[in-house]
């Protein structure tokens, strides 16, 4: 609760209490590093399989700019579309001896026939994440994901966890007095597109939230760098701090859409 990062103390405590079959370890709104090694030691403790969902970060791991999970997880899943950058869908990581069930898990129990086209732009993600300027890449997205999260703290908001690791930040905006739900219209108005998230011990509801969640990876395809990533923060303040006028949530789409012109999608 004081860190807001993974208590794993109490995952073990947890862990030695339940006895479970399996654990799992993954998080779509957590910006810290995750010690697989931690988790993979608990589910040996209590004889439990060790699941990790690598959706969002499979991009860094690939680009190795964060630890690898492969070698403590008896599987691992990701999606091919967030920092890996490929097309929706996902991929499953297995050892020898699980591979016949969780084939037969998948065909024919929960999906039907193969999309080719998607296979196809699935190998060409792939081939890109073995380039050398995907690393880049990666490191541009750490990279722009700090200043954005250091800039919003520079302009009063609180980063849960004090910051990032990884590609995102979770803003918390109960200080602000505004929900998660109205920041990520007003935003959206204004042509910047954030979602609404909990935060930690939140006392709102999911759908209507305390925080939002920002991320880097989709401006940094644009070209974005430090500069156009402060100017980013510079208009989520604004718009926030302004949040029901009108003239400000205008003025900031056209200056989005007049940066966005000069950083086009490749």
């Amino acid at each position: 609760r004081d860190t807001e990062m993974l208590d794993y103390d109490e995952v073990e405590k947890l862990a030695l209490e339940h006895k479970p079959k399996l654990i799992i370890a993954g998080a779509s709104a957590y910006p810290r590093i995750i010690d697989f090694e931690r988790f993979r030691y608990i589910a040996d403790k209590v004889g439990a399989k060790f699941l990790v969902d690598m959706a969002h970060t499979a991009g860094i791991i690939a680009a190795r700019l964060h630890p690898d999970p492969i070698p403590h997880a008896d599987v691992v899943t990701a999606t091919t579309q967030k920092t890996l950058r490929g097309p929706r869908g996902g991929f499953i990581l297995c050892k020898q001896e699980l591979a016949s069930v969780i084939d037969d898990a998948v065909y024919p129990g929960t999906q039907g026939g193969p999309l080719m086209h998607a296979i196809a732009a699935k190998a060409v993600c792939f081939f890109e994440a073995m380039q050398p300027d995907f690393i880049t890449y990666q490191q541009s997205i750490l990279t722009n994901a700090k200043i954005l999260a250091s800039e919003l703290q520079r302009y009063g908001f609180r980063i849960v966890s004090g910051g990032t690791d990884n590609h995102l930040a979770l803003v918390d905006l109960t200080s602000k007095g505004i929900t998660g739900r109205d920041a990520e219209s007003a935003l959206e108005s204004a042509h910047i597109l954030v979602n609404r998230n909990a935060i930690p011990f939140d006392p709102k509801p999911p759908r209507i939230a305390s925080g939002i969640r920002v991320g880097s990876p989709a401006v940094t395809t644009r070209g974005f760098g430090p500069e156009e990533m402060k100017r980013t923060a510079f208009w989520i303040s604004d718009v926030l701090s302004h949040l029901d006028d009108e003239h400000t949530i205008t003025k900031t789409r056209q200056e989005v859409v007049e940066m966005c012109q000069h950083f086009p999608t490749p």
